[in-house]
């Protein structure tokens, strides 16, 4: 199964970032999921093959709206990516047909693995 994805790239470590430079601009939630001890954030524009389940990815709670409507933690379906060792990216979602593509970042650098994914894409 091969999945194009169209996610943001998400530049930040924080489960929030702030848009705008006033405290009544709107804040909102990076997609980062844990699995397996590790930090997983979006990357967009990747095309991958979804490989065998791996387990259960959570998503974090959400609180950009300072307490009032927190979106609760989620788990979802985490899956290998064909080619890529699972410590380096993984794909998550309901199903190997619906997923999204996260990568381990250090600071804000994909792994090499994952760079030439994306130029190969």
């Amino acid at each position: 199964m091969t999945a194009v994805l169209t996610a943001a790239v998400a530049a930040s470590v924080a489960a929030c970032t702030s848009e705008g430079n006033s405290a009544e601009d709107a804040a909102s939630c990076v997609y980062q999921v844990t699995y397996d001890g590790r930090t997983y954030r979006d990357v967009a524009n990747v095309e991958f093959t979804v490989g065998s389940k791996l387990g259960t990815a959570t998503k974090p709670p959400c609180d950009d709206t300072g307490g009032q409507d927190e979106e609760p933690a989620t788990k979802e379906t985490a899956y290998s990516v064909d080619g890529i060792s699972p410590r380096m990216a993984i794909a998550v979602g309901d199903s190997p047909d619906d997923v999204q593509f996260v990568a381990v970042y250090s600071g804000n650098e994909l792994p090499p693995e994952v760079k030439e994914l994306i130029a190969s894409s």
